[in-house]
Protein backbone atom coordinates (compact mmCIF):
# COMPACT_ATOMS: atom_id res chain seq x y z
CA UNK A 1 0.00 0.00 0.00
CA UNK A 2 1.19 3.31 -0.96
CA UNK A 3 1.86 5.41 2.22
CA UNK A 4 2.53 9.28 1.61
CA UNK A 5 5.96 10.43 3.22
CA UNK A 6 4.51 13.65 4.82
CA UNK A 7 1.90 13.89 7.75
CA UNK A 8 -0.40 16.51 8.79
CA UNK A 9 2.23 18.16 10.90
CA UNK A 10 4.76 18.10 7.14
CA UNK A 11 2.10 19.26 5.94
CA UNK A 12 2.45 22.26 7.62
CA UNK A 13 5.93 22.49 7.23
CA UNK A 14 5.47 22.59 3.44
CA UNK A 15 2.80 25.61 3.19
CA UNK A 16 4.57 27.27 5.53
CA UNK A 17 7.72 27.14 3.64
CA UNK A 18 5.89 28.37 0.35
CA UNK A 19 4.12 31.11 1.92
CA UNK A 20 7.65 31.92 3.56
CA UNK A 21 8.18 32.93 -0.27
CA UNK A 22 4.77 33.83 -1.93
CA UNK A 23 3.06 35.13 1.27
CA UNK A 24 0.24 34.15 3.28
CA UNK A 25 -3.23 34.05 1.12
CA UNK A 26 -6.18 35.77 2.40
CA UNK A 27 -9.98 34.25 1.44
CA UNK A 28 -12.11 36.44 0.31
CA UNK A 29 -15.06 35.51 -2.08
CA UNK A 30 -15.09 37.48 -5.22
CA UNK A 31 -18.21 35.75 -7.12
CA UNK A 32 -21.05 34.08 -5.50
CA UNK A 33 -21.39 30.40 -6.31
CA UNK A 34 -23.23 30.86 -9.60
CA UNK A 35 -20.79 33.52 -10.87
CA UNK A 36 -18.37 31.38 -9.87
CA UNK A 37 -19.72 28.32 -11.64
CA UNK A 38 -20.12 29.99 -14.65
CA UNK A 39 -16.81 31.05 -14.79
CA UNK A 40 -15.18 27.78 -14.05
CA UNK A 41 -16.70 26.24 -16.94
CA UNK A 42 -15.47 29.23 -19.25
CA UNK A 43 -11.97 28.89 -17.80
CA UNK A 44 -11.85 24.63 -19.01
CA UNK A 45 -9.09 24.11 -21.44
CA UNK A 46 -8.28 27.64 -22.01
CA UNK A 47 -5.61 31.03 -19.93
CA UNK A 48 -6.98 32.61 -17.78
CA UNK A 49 -6.62 35.68 -19.81
CA UNK A 50 -8.78 34.35 -22.68
CA UNK A 51 -11.53 33.23 -19.69
CA UNK A 52 -11.91 36.24 -17.70
CA UNK A 53 -12.73 38.34 -21.04
CA UNK A 54 -14.96 35.66 -22.01
CA UNK A 55 -16.83 36.06 -18.30
CA UNK A 56 -16.41 39.99 -18.64
CA UNK A 57 -18.15 39.58 -22.78
CA UNK A 58 -21.00 37.19 -21.93
CA UNK A 59 -22.08 39.87 -18.81
CA UNK A 60 -22.17 42.84 -20.68
CA UNK A 61 -23.52 40.86 -23.74
CA UNK A 62 -26.39 39.45 -21.44
CA UNK A 63 -28.68 41.55 -18.65
CA UNK A 64 -29.03 38.51 -16.39
CA UNK A 65 -28.98 34.34 -15.80
CA UNK A 66 -32.52 34.30 -17.41
CA UNK A 67 -31.61 36.11 -20.65
CA UNK A 68 -28.78 33.40 -21.65
CA UNK A 69 -31.25 30.51 -21.03
CA UNK A 70 -33.83 32.28 -23.31
CA UNK A 71 -30.96 33.00 -25.81
CA UNK A 72 -30.14 30.95 -29.10
CA UNK A 73 -27.27 28.98 -28.58
CA UNK A 74 -25.37 30.72 -31.32
CA UNK A 75 -25.84 33.84 -29.12
CA UNK A 76 -24.27 32.71 -26.15
CA UNK A 77 -21.24 31.30 -28.51
CA UNK A 78 -20.32 34.62 -29.95
CA UNK A 79 -20.42 36.58 -26.77
CA UNK A 80 -18.02 33.84 -25.34
CA UNK A 81 -15.77 33.20 -28.09
CA UNK A 82 -12.55 34.57 -26.83
CA UNK A 83 -12.50 31.54 -24.14
CA UNK A 84 -12.19 28.65 -27.00
CA UNK A 85 -14.29 25.56 -26.86
CA UNK A 86 -17.39 28.39 -26.79
CA UNK A 87 -20.17 25.87 -28.75
CA UNK A 88 -19.59 23.20 -25.89
CA UNK A 89 -19.43 25.85 -23.27
CA UNK A 90 -22.21 27.54 -24.63
CA UNK A 91 -24.61 24.40 -24.35
CA UNK A 92 -23.22 24.04 -20.83
CA UNK A 93 -23.59 26.56 -19.44
CA UNK A 94 -27.20 26.88 -20.89
CA UNK A 95 -27.97 23.30 -19.16
CA UNK A 96 -26.68 24.16 -15.76
CA UNK A 97 -28.80 27.40 -15.89
CA UNK A 98 -31.95 25.77 -16.98
CA UNK A 99 -31.32 23.27 -14.27
CA UNK A 100 -31.06 25.15 -11.61
CA UNK A 101 -34.23 27.26 -12.49
CA UNK A 102 -36.10 24.13 -12.57
CA UNK A 103 -34.65 22.77 -9.73
CA UNK A 104 -35.36 25.66 -7.35
CA UNK A 105 -37.44 27.92 -9.46
CA UNK A 106 -34.90 30.73 -10.15
CA UNK A 107 -31.12 30.33 -11.06
CA UNK A 108 -29.47 30.02 -7.63
CA UNK A 109 -27.13 27.73 -5.85
CA UNK A 110 -28.34 29.22 -2.12
CA UNK A 111 -29.13 26.08 -1.14
CA UNK A 112 -25.74 24.97 -0.75
CA UNK A 113 -25.50 26.82 2.36
CA UNK A 114 -27.41 24.68 4.25
CA UNK A 115 -26.16 21.41 2.93
CA UNK A 116 -22.54 19.18 4.30
CA UNK A 117 -19.91 19.42 2.50
CA UNK A 118 -20.85 15.91 0.72
CA UNK A 119 -24.27 17.19 -0.17
CA UNK A 120 -22.82 20.27 -1.77
CA UNK A 121 -20.47 18.32 -4.02
CA UNK A 122 -22.62 15.54 -5.32
CA UNK A 123 -25.38 18.17 -6.21
CA UNK A 124 -22.62 20.50 -7.95
CA UNK A 125 -21.65 17.43 -9.53
CA UNK A 126 -25.12 15.83 -11.02
CA UNK A 127 -25.41 19.59 -12.90
CA UNK A 128 -24.56 19.10 -16.57
CA UNK A 129 -20.79 19.05 -17.75
CA UNK A 130 -19.88 19.78 -14.00
CA UNK A 131 -16.94 17.68 -12.44
CA UNK A 132 -14.97 17.00 -9.30
CA UNK A 133 -12.30 20.21 -10.10
CA UNK A 134 -15.47 22.32 -11.06
CA UNK A 135 -17.70 21.68 -7.91
CA UNK A 136 -15.21 22.18 -5.67
CA UNK A 137 -13.56 25.40 -6.72
CA UNK A 138 -17.58 26.63 -6.48
CA UNK A 139 -17.02 25.40 -2.76
CA UNK A 140 -14.13 26.66 -1.75
CA UNK A 141 -13.96 29.76 -3.63
CA UNK A 142 -17.03 31.32 -3.48
CA UNK A 143 -17.87 29.55 0.19
CA UNK A 144 -15.19 28.96 1.62
CA UNK A 145 -15.87 25.75 2.09
CA UNK A 146 -12.74 23.14 3.05
CA UNK A 147 -12.80 21.27 -0.70
CA UNK A 148 -9.21 20.71 -1.92
CA UNK A 149 -9.78 21.77 -5.79
CA UNK A 150 -6.60 20.25 -8.20
CA UNK A 151 -5.64 21.53 -11.03
CA UNK A 152 -2.55 20.56 -13.32
CA UNK A 153 0.00 22.56 -11.34
CA UNK A 154 -1.62 20.92 -7.75
CA UNK A 155 -1.54 17.76 -9.25
CA UNK A 156 1.85 17.72 -10.95
CA UNK A 157 3.39 19.47 -7.64
CA UNK A 158 1.49 17.20 -5.36
CA UNK A 159 3.05 14.20 -6.98
CA UNK A 160 6.37 14.85 -7.11
CA UNK A 161 6.53 15.81 -3.75
CA UNK A 162 5.51 12.08 -3.12
CA UNK A 163 2.25 12.84 -1.65
CA UNK A 164 -0.10 11.40 -4.29
CA UNK A 165 0.50 8.62 -6.68
CA UNK A 166 1.08 10.13 -10.39
CA UNK A 167 -1.24 6.88 -11.75
CA UNK A 168 -4.47 8.21 -9.94
CA UNK A 169 -5.21 11.33 -11.82
CA UNK A 170 -6.23 14.47 -11.21
CA UNK A 171 -10.14 13.36 -10.56
CA UNK A 172 -9.22 11.23 -7.73
CA UNK A 173 -6.75 13.34 -6.77
CA UNK A 174 -9.10 15.51 -5.03
CA UNK A 175 -10.06 12.83 -2.66
CA UNK A 176 -6.57 11.66 -1.49
CA UNK A 177 -5.50 14.95 -0.86
CA UNK A 178 -8.94 16.12 0.84
CA UNK A 179 -7.81 13.39 3.09
CA UNK A 180 -4.26 14.36 3.86
CA UNK A 181 -4.27 18.37 3.89
CA UNK A 182 -5.74 19.82 7.23
CA UNK A 183 -9.12 21.10 6.75
CA UNK A 184 -7.75 24.38 8.06
CA UNK A 185 -5.19 24.62 5.27
CA UNK A 186 -7.41 23.11 2.37
CA UNK A 187 -7.38 26.80 0.51
CA UNK A 188 -3.89 27.71 1.34
CA UNK A 189 -2.35 24.76 0.67
CA UNK A 190 -4.04 25.05 -2.86
CA UNK A 191 -3.19 28.78 -3.60
CA UNK A 192 0.36 28.02 -2.31
CA UNK A 193 0.52 24.79 -4.55
CA UNK A 194 -0.91 26.16 -8.08
CA UNK A 195 1.70 29.54 -7.13
CA UNK A 196 4.86 27.01 -7.26
CA UNK A 197 3.74 24.76 -9.98
CA UNK A 198 3.61 28.15 -12.01
CA UNK A 199 6.56 29.67 -11.12
CA UNK A 200 9.27 27.62 -10.21
CA UNK A 201 7.89 23.42 -10.18
CA UNK A 202 6.85 23.48 -13.94
CA UNK A 203 5.97 21.25 -16.16
CA UNK A 204 8.84 20.85 -18.84
CA UNK A 205 11.91 22.54 -16.72
CA UNK A 206 11.34 22.66 -13.36
CA UNK A 207 13.85 24.96 -10.98
CA UNK A 208 14.69 22.28 -8.42
CA UNK A 209 17.72 24.94 -7.21
CA UNK A 210 15.10 27.68 -6.44
CA UNK A 211 13.07 25.13 -4.26
CA UNK A 212 12.27 25.40 -1.17
CA UNK A 213 11.00 22.31 -1.01
CA UNK A 214 14.01 20.40 -2.71
CA UNK A 215 14.94 18.60 0.70
CA UNK A 216 11.33 17.13 0.74
CA UNK A 217 10.69 16.63 -2.76
CA UNK A 218 10.61 12.90 -3.80
CA UNK A 219 11.01 13.34 -7.92
CA UNK A 220 13.71 15.73 -6.93
CA UNK A 221 15.49 13.14 -4.85
CA UNK A 222 15.39 10.27 -7.50
CA UNK A 223 16.68 12.70 -10.30
CA UNK A 224 19.11 13.47 -8.14
CA UNK A 225 20.10 10.31 -7.20
CA UNK A 226 20.08 9.31 -11.04
CA UNK A 227 22.42 11.94 -12.18
CA UNK A 228 25.06 10.84 -9.53
CA UNK A 229 24.81 6.97 -10.76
Amino acid sequence: MYEPPLEASGIVELVGRLEALYGVPQWKPTMDPVEELVSCILSQHTSDLNSHRAYADLRRRFADWESIISARTEEVVTAIRHGGLANSKALKIQSVLSRLKADHGEITLNSLYAMSDTEARQYLMSLPGVGPKTAAIVLCFAMGRNVMPVDTHIFRVSWRLGLIEKRIGEARAHDVLQALVPDALTYRYHVALITHGRKICKAITPRCMDCPLADLCRWNINESRTTQS
